[in-house]
C-alpha cells in the first residue's frame, strides 16, 4: 500500500508506546550514530513480520474491551495536511484514508491489535473471520444480527453484493484489485470479465454467492488463504446498496461505523460526529468515546509540530493523523523530556521510498542505474524527519517484509548512502547522456520540496537536466498514476499490505496492471517478471513463496531497475497532553485512531 499511499499496512513495529524504543541520533542525526539502532530495528522489524492471526467467533464479539483510563465525552481536533483525496471506500488506497476509514466504515473482517502490536483477524460485520472450504477456493461469511448504517437501515447481504461489484466500475480507479482479480481474472482483464452493476446485472453465483439476506460466499479458482487478511482493507468496506451514489459516493459517503460526516468542507474541514445508529455490542475493535473529531486541513507538519509541541488551548485536545515531527522541530520535540514520555509514539513503519523511473520515457537501462547509483538516500531521508523519520533503503523490500536481505545492495547504499557520484558519472559518458533533459515531480509540500533540491542537485552534478514540476500533495497519486503522466522520475512510497510480499510486487511490478489508477508508477513490463509473479502468487508453501520473492525483487532491481530504493519509513507523532489512549499501531502505521479519548 503506498504511503501518502502508505499504502496500508500490517506493518511489524519496533515500539508501541512512548520510550518503548532507544532514541538514536539525539545529538542530531549523524548516521554513522545511528547504524547500529538501525540494524538492531531491522532485526525487530523482521522477527514481527509474521503471518498475523486468525479470530474465531468469540474473539470477534463486541464491545471492544476498555481502554485504560478511558473517559467518555470531548472533541479531539485533528491537524492535517492536506484533504482526504477521495472518501469512497473502493477508492481507498492511502494512509490518512485508511485512518478515517477506521472511524466511520466497516467490512466483513478487521483487526484487533494487542498492546504488543500483534494482529488478529476478526469477524467485523461478519460473526467470525471466515469459513473456508474446497481446500481454501470457497469462503463463507455470516452478517452478525441487527446491523445499520448511518441512517437506520439494516445491513444484509445485497448490500456486500453491492460493495463488490461497484468495485468493477469504470469511475473506481485508485483502490486496491486484489479481490477482483481474484475473482475474474489477472491484471486488469477482471474489468472485462465483468463490468459492474451499473448495466443491471451481478456477478455468477459461482463467483460471489448470496443465498440469503445474511450469507455471503466467495468461490475462487485456487486457494486464497489470504482472503481474511485482505478484506480488511479500506477497499473492501462495507458501501449499502440503498444510498449508493455512485461517483458522488465519493463526496457523501454513508457511515456504518461509531462515527459519521456531519459537516465537509472539501480542502478545509470535516467534522466526525456520533453515529447512533452504532451498536458497540457488535464491535469488537472499536470505541466511541469521544463525541466527535474536528479534522482541520492546511496545517503542514511543521505547523503541526509546533503547535502540538507548545500545547497551549485547543491544541491540548489536539492530534495527528499522518502527520509527523518535522525536521526542523526535531530536538525541541527530543529535547523535550516531560513531552517525549508521555505524548509522543514511534514505530518503525513498512514503507519503502523509492524513484519511480517512467519507462515509457526513460528507456535505457544504463541511464536508470546512473540516477540510482547517484541518488543521496541518506540527506533525503533527513528531509522528511530526520533520524527519526527513516533510514537509507538497500532493497524494494522493506525490513518488515518476509523475505527482505539487508546485504542485498545493488546500489551501494552501506558503503554510500549519499550517492556514488564517480560511478554515475561514468555511465552517464558511457551511454551518452550528458545535458539529457528529464522531468521531475514532487508534492507541494516542504518536505517533498525540499527533497526535490536534494535530487535534483545531486543528478544535475552527474551532467543530467533536471526541469522540476511541483504537484498538489492532495491528488498526488492519481495524477502520477496516469499512463501518459507527462514526467520522467518521480517518488511514491509503498508498503505491505499485510506480512507478504505477494501484496508488494503483484500491484507495483506486474505489467499486466498497467491502467490509469494502477500502482505500477514505472510502467515495468516485462516478461520474466509478468510470468514469475503468475507462477510464484500460485505456490501454497509460505517459506518456497518467500524465497521466490526474494529472488525476483532481486531479478527486477538487477536486470531491469523500474524504481531505485531510497529510503524506509519511520514514524514519530506528538500529541496534546489531554489526548489519550494514544499508542502506535502496526496496522496502520500510524497512531491508533479507534482508542483516543479525553482524559479530562
Amino acid at each position: 500500500m503506498s504511503i501518502l499511499r502508505n499504502r496500508t499496512a500490517t506493518a511489524a513495529i519496533v515500539a508501541v508506546a512512548a520510550g518503548a524504543l532507544t532514541l538514536t541520533a539525539c545529538g542530531g542525526g549523524d548516521s554513522d550514530s545511528s547504524s547500529k539502532d538501525n540494524s538492531k530495528q531491522k532485526e525487530d522489524a523482521k522477527s514481527q513480520s509474521k503471518p498475523v492471526q486468525i479470530g474465531d467467533a468469540q474473539a470477534s464479539t463486541g464491545p471492544a474491551p476498555d481502554v485504560e483510563g478511558a473517559k467518555s465525552g470531548g472533541v479531539a481536533t485533528v491537524y492535517q495536511a492536506t484533504d482526504f483525496s477521495h472518501l469512497d471506500p473502493g477508492q481507498i488506497y492511502v494512509s490518512d484514508g485508511k485512518l478515517l476509514s477506521r472511524l466511520i466504515y466497516r467490512g466483513l473482517t478487521q483487526y484487533d491489535e494487542d498492546e504488543n502490536g500483534n494482529l488478529t483477524v476478526v469477524g467485523d460485520l461478519a460473526t467470525d473471520a471466515g469459513k473456508e472450504s474446497d481446500g481454501g477456493k470457497t469462503w463463507t461469511y455470516t452478517l452478525k444480527d441487527n446491523l445499520k448504517d448511518e441512517n437506520g437501515n439494516p445491513i444484509n447481504s445485497a448490500d456486500f453484493r453491492n460493495t463488490v461489484e461497484r468495485l468493477y466500475s469504470n469511475y473506481i480507479t485508485d483502490g486496491p484489485t486484489f479481490l477482483q482479480q481474484w475473482l475474474s481474472g489477472d491484471g486488469t482483464t477482471y474489468r472485462d470479465a465483468y463490468q459492474g452493476p451499473d448495466k443491471g446485472k451481478h456477478l455468477p453465483d459461482d463467483v460471489l454467492e448470496t443465498p440469503d439476506d445474511k450469507t455471503i460466499v466467495f468461490h475462487f479458482d485456487t486457494p486464497r488463504p489470504d482472503l481474511p487478511q485482505m478484506l480488511t482493507m479500506p477497499g473492501y468496506q462495507l458501501v449499502p446498496e440503498e444510498t449508493d451514489t455512485k461517483e458522488k459516493y465519493d463526496s457523501a459517503p454513508v457511515s456504518v461505523g461509531p462515527y459519521k460526516i456531519s459537516d465537509f468542507k472539501p480542502g478545509k474541514s470535516m467534522t466526525l460526529v456520533k453515529n447512533t445508529q452504532w451498536d458497540p455490542k457488535s464491535d469488537s475493535v472499536r470505541h466511541q468515546y469521544l463525541d466527535g473529531f474536528n479534522i482541520s486541513m492546511n496545517h503542514d507538519d511543521e505547523d503541526q509540530t509546533k503547535t502540538l509541541l507548545a500545547d497551549q488551548g485547543e491544541a491540548k485536545n489536539a492530534m495527528m493523523f499522518t502527520g509527523q515531527v518535522a525536521t526542523t522541530q526535531l530536538q525541541k520535540v527530543v529535547g523535550d523530556k516531560q513531552a517525549m514520555q508521555n505524548r509522543t509514539i514511534q514505530g518503525y513503519a513498512p514503507y519503502v521510498w523509492q524513484l519511480n523511473f517512467n519507462m515509457d520515457r526513460i528507456k535505457d537501462k544504463k541511464l536508470r542505474d546512473a540516477i540510482s547509483l547517484a541518488l543521496p538516500s541518506d540527506a533525503v531521508f533527513k528531509a522528511d524527519g530526520g533520524a527519526y523519520g527513516g533510514e537509507v533503503a538497500n532493497s524494494l523490500m522493506s525490513p518488515t517484509t518476509p523475505g527482505y536481505d539487508e546485504k542485498f545492495d545493488p546500489f551501494n547504499r552501506e558503503k554510500k548512502p549519499n550517492g556514488d557520484v564517480e560511478a554515475a558519472k561514468k555511465l552517464i559518458k558511457e551511454g551518452g547522456f550528458e545535458g539529457k533533459s528529464l522531468v521531475y515531480a514532487y508534492g507541494n509540500t516542504p518536505e517533498r520540496q525540499k527533497q526535490a533540491v536534494l535530487i535534483a542537485t545531486a543528478l544535475e552534478k552527474i551532467g543530467l537536466d533536471i526541469q522540476k514540476k511541483e504537484i498538489d500533495s492532495a491528488t498526488w497519486y492519481e495524477q502520477v498514476g496516469k499512463v501518459k503522466n507527462g514526467y520522467d522520475l518521480y517518488m511514491t512510497g509503498w508498503g505491505q499490505d499485510w506480512p507478504s510480499a505477494s501484496t508488494v510486487f503483484p500491484p507495483v511490478y506486474d505489467g499486466t496492471q498497467i491502467q490509469d489508477g494502477a500502482s505500477n508508477y514505472s510502467h515495468i513490463n516485462d516478461d520474466h517478471v509478468n510470468s514469475e509473479i503468475k507462477r510464484i502468487q500460485k505456490i501454497t508453501d509460505t517459506d518456497e513463496a518467500t524465497k521466490a520473492w526474494a529472488e525476483l525483487n532481486e531479478y527486477i532491481s538487477k536486470e531491469v531497475n523500474p524504481a531505485a530504493p531510497i529510503y524506509y519509513t519511520k514514524v514519530f507523532q506528538i500529541f496534546g497532553s489531554n489526548i489519550g489512549g494514544i499508542r502506535y499501531s502496526s496496522d496502520s502505521s500510524y497512531v491508533d485512531v479507534t482508542r483516543v479519548f479525553l482524559k479530562k
